[in-house]
């Protein structure tokens, strides 16, 4: 038998493909390390939520509030208005969506990606069975690589694939207090200071029973548990029980070119999708991973292989402004401490805090405050030029 698709992958993108591919009746295999957790503050907008149908049961927590905090210790809370931002666990969110895929039709393989190898019989996946240790070749016509950050199958078939920028996440989910004064259960923090992070920042976030306490970066230098210790000290949490350690590497810029314009087409982390500045990257995983789905449904129907760049077309046409907009504002306010105070300085501003979550929570920008966008841009100039102190708000 000659599957229509082979998943790489089974995180969020992988997953979403392979759910879509099964339901619109193409035989699709989901292949998937298991094992392994990817760690994750967790955040879902309710966009996601209502795009992917995540039910409710799977929210361990309903964030209503963000505290933004400087390198000098100032806070700016931002209340989210008319709603909530959902919190997952990343071990039992992966899994309900690789069963999802299974139950819609997919065929659940465990097992690792070697490599591709092509004949006259057509395409094969070699990857390795982990109950058995077996090598194994499996037909398709076309392959999906979903396959994280360092993704094997962009390294080996799609330019620019070996080349992907990244920072290294790190977090350790801990029992969550019940006897903290600095910590809230629907609040997450997210620090910025370079004793934590010089290039991107920490997060404190609320899991239900448990917290993820973590941060990034891209510095060789840094280290990463050792910041993440420190974080856990100033934030009253080094007494929590720690349940568990993860890292994992983020992209930082989505890659040019999303296929090999023959037989493979990547999504999520692999492609490069995840939000600058923020880090954000289950919701764009999945975006990616029903894009990828969508330019294989239509190569699948026209054998046209100019049909495989429609994933990172339609990515783009939708979230590339947003993107844009979320980079410049990384390179700006990241490079220093005195530009991370007066980021959160500039947070203080009602205007910046409506429109950014109006912003993160629908994932479009909002143009329809032309006055607001202008006051913005005025006070983010003089930021920037050091026309103004810190604490000008």
């Amino acid at each position: 038998m000659t599957l229509d698709v082979f998943v790489v992958g089974g995180g969020p993108s992988g997953a979403t493909a392979a759910w879509d591919l099964a339901r619109a009746g193409h035989k699709v295999a989901l292949l998937d390390r298991a094992g392994r957790i990817k760690p994750c503050g967790g955040a879902i907008p309710p966009r996601a939520i209502l795009d992917f149908d995540i039910p409710d049961h799977l929210l361990v927590a309903k964030v209503e509030t963000a505290r933004m905090i400087s390198p000098t210790g100032r806070s700016v809370d931002i209340h989210i208005e008319n709603g909530f931002v959902g919190m997952v666990d990343r071990e039992d969110f992966d899994e309900f969506l690789r069963v999802r895929a299974i139950t819609a039709g997919a065929d659940r393989l465990t097992g690792t990606y070697l490599r591709i190898e092509r004949d006259a019989a057509g395409n094969h996946v070699v990857w390795r069975d982990k109950a058995t240790g077996q090598e194994q070749r499996t037909r398709t016509r076309l392959v999906i690589g979903a396959d994280g950050a360092r993704s094997v199958v962009a390294r080996d078939h799609v330019p620019g694939g070996d080349k992907i920028p990244y920072v290294i996440a790190y977090h350790e989910i801990v029992r969550a207090p019940t006897t903290v004064a600095n910590y809230d259960p629907k609040r997450c923090d997210v620090v910025y200071d370079g004793r934590i992070s010089p290039d991107f920042y920490g997060w404190v976030f609320p899991h239900g029973d448990t917290a993820s306490i973590g941060m990034g970066s891209g510095v060789d230098s840094v280290d990463l548990k050792q910041a993440t210790a420190d974080l856990r000290a100033s934030s009253g949490l080094t007494g929590c029980e720690t349940i568990r350690k993860e890292g994992a590497p983020i992209p930082l810029h989505p890659l040019d070119k999303w296929d090999n314009g023959r037989d493979v087409v990547l999504a999520g982390d692999a492609a490069g999708v995840v939000a600058p500045s923020s880090g954000e990257g289950i919701y764009y995983a999945m975006m990616g991973g029903r894009v990828a789905a969508t330019a294989a449904q239509r190569f699948l129907a026209s054998g046209k292989v100019r049909d495989l760049a429609v994933a990172r077309k339609l990515f783009m046409k939708d979230h590339k402004t947003v993107f844009k907009v979320l980079r410049s504002m990384q390179d700006a306010y990241y490079r220093s401490d005195e530009r991370r105070e007066r980021f959160v300085s500039l947070c203080h501003d009602q205007d910046v805090q409506k429109l950014t979550f109006e912003a993160y929570m629908n994932k479009k920008l909002v143009a329809a405050r032309p006055l607001a966008h202008l006051k913005i841009g005025i006070k983010n100039v003089a930021h920037l030029l050091r026309l103004v102190s810190p604490n000008w708000t």
